[in-house]
């Protein structure tokens, strides 16, 4: 791929990335800024470079940015006599976003559970899915420990 192809590249999925947060309910713009951060070439980037290179307002970069701050997305670095602020993405335990993922499927779990318990007759249609829900998604967090596991074991 040369070097035009892979920016189109690039920015196609920083588009990609914005309107698949978009649909998660965290906005457009945080997505284009993760996304930014995440697929160019830098490392780091300030707060003007992030304005000036998505042609977003101060408003939104900053609104944006708490976002992703607050999500554990995003974290700043500073430079010894240098004022701005240097944004990247936050490297943590490869581990964290699936442990994320394992807990959202736990509450996932516990809600359909909760919905079939309060269900009077359980061989209604909607009991009967619930419970299947419910049973699938067991099986996937009884198996996540395990799948983690063999990841290691591996590397």
């Amino acid at each position: 791929m040369n070097t035009e192809e892979r920016t189109k590249a690039q920015w196609d999925l920083i588009d990609t990335i914005g309107q698949t947060y978009e649909k998660l309910g965290f906005g457009m713009i945080p997505g284009r800024v993760i996304g930014f951060l995440t697929v160019m070439e830098k490392e780091q980037y300030t707060f003007e470079e992030i304005v000036d290179t998505l042609q977003i307002s101060k408003s939104s970069a900053s609104n944006a940015l708490r976002v992703l701050e607050a999500r554990n997305q995003v974290e700043y670095s500073t430079l010894l006599g240098d004022r701005k602020r240097y944004f990247h993405i936050r490297r943590q335990d490869k581990f964290a976003l699936i442990n994320e993922h394992q807990t959202m499927l736990r509450k996932s779990c516990d809600l359909f559970h909760a919905m079939y318990e309060v269900k009077a007759d359980k061989k209604s249609p909607t009991a009967i899915f619930l419970k299947d829900v419910e049973n699938l998604l067991t099986v996937f967090l009884d198996r996540f420990d395990e799948l983690k596991a063999e990841f290691m074991s591996k590397q």
